[in-house]
């Protein structure tokens, strides 16, 4: 059953730079950047300029004015579909376990939690592995159905002999922080490495604070959508996930939070406690118990827009004092 909160707004303020500087400090000393990287057979192949040119004919049209290629493979296949889900889980797996790093590629872990995403990886390897050996029972089904579809585009070099070498995950925990002997060499220079590096740390927990609330945001809004009558009055059915999504990020958030805002905090504490014990099909049963987390959900939903909206000018103004962080594409 829900709980009524304080609905109260939460209470408009501007960052505290101690507040993010500990934060900071915490992110760096507690975490550790990581890597997952996949080898992966392409699928697609671009056309030849002779190829295109043959295809461009047909409409009139030159063949450098368009783009065209072939699909090599049937990615529908269920062999193959098993393997993207596998590389899927992997990147979900990291993700979740990860805060974002301004830096392509990279991540952050907790220390104390590298050697269970070890295992785990280990694992999803396995799995890999033994789902890339499926696959390659069925290979040979595949090219001839690319040869049939196909027809003179197909290419028997397009395609490897053996799929063991095309398949690959790996991961690792490369260095951030300015090498040691850099302070040796030239002290000067590794001083403005270290500051760099600092300003990615005090960008990466910006990060993480921009995605939590994004996340709340999509949670909240689905959440709230589900719960709101459809134009003829009638109740909108909802999967249990709207609800058990919210629940496996509170336990995220408790899990990776660094605590960089006080107001983030108390919302999603808030969040929390509007949908603790909400049982799915209650609500399905429950008008008024519906009506009463909508309209709780309204105020944090409020409160969270009024938060997001801050955010960009609160980054324009700290851009302009620090170097631009590298795209985030994580």
């Amino acid at each position: 059953m829900s709980t009524v909160v304080n609905s109260e707004p939460a209470q408009s303020s501007v960052r505290n730079p101690e507040q993010l500087a500990q934060a900071t400090r915490q992110v760096r000393t507690t975490m550790a950047a990581c890597r997952v990287q996949f080898q992966w057979l392409g699928t697609r192949k671009s056309l030849t300029p002779e190829q295109k040119t043959l295809a461009a004919s047909s409409f009139d049209a030159q063949g450098d004015s368009i783009s065209a290629g072939k699909k090599l493979i049937d990615t529908t296949h269920p062999a193959w579909r098993e393997l993207s889900k596998i590389k899927s889980k992997i990147t979900a797996h990291w993700k979740a376990l990860t805060l974002p790093y301004p830096e392509p590629g990279l991540r952050l872990i907790r220390h104390n939690a590298i050697d269970s995403f070890h295992e785990q990886m280990i694992r999803y390897r396995q799995r890999l592995e033994q789902a890339v050996r499926v696959l390659g029972e069925h290979y040979g089904e595949i090219r001839s159905a690319a040869r049939q579809k196909l027809g003179s585009l197909f290419d028997s070099t397009d395609y490897p002999g053996t799929l063991l070498d095309e398949f690959h995950v790996t991961w690792d925990f490369p260095a951030v922080e300015p090498p040691d002997y850099l302070r040796q060499l030239n002290p000067e220079l590794y001083q403005e490495q270290a500051q760099l590096v600092s300003q990615r740390f005090e960008r990466a927990v910006e990060l993480a604070e921009q995605a939590f609330m994004e996340e709340l945001d999509r949670l909240v809004n689905h959440l709230a959508d589900r719960l709101a009558g459809s134009d003829d009055g009638k109740a909108k059915i909802f999967r249990d996930s709207a609800v058990e999504n919210l629940n496996e990020f509170f336990s995220r958030f408790r899990q990776l939070n660094v605590s960089s805002n006080q107001q983030l905090d108390e919302l999603v504490v808030r969040c929390e406690q509007v949908v603790r014990g909400v049982q799915p099909q209650t609500l399905r049963d429950n008008d008024s118990l519906r009506r009463n987390l909508a309209t709780q959900l309204s105020s944090v939903q409020s409160n969270l827009d009024q938060l997001m909206v801050d955010r960009p000018r609160r980054n324009i103004l700290r851009s302009s004092r620090t170097t631009p962080p590298a795209p985030e594409t994580n």
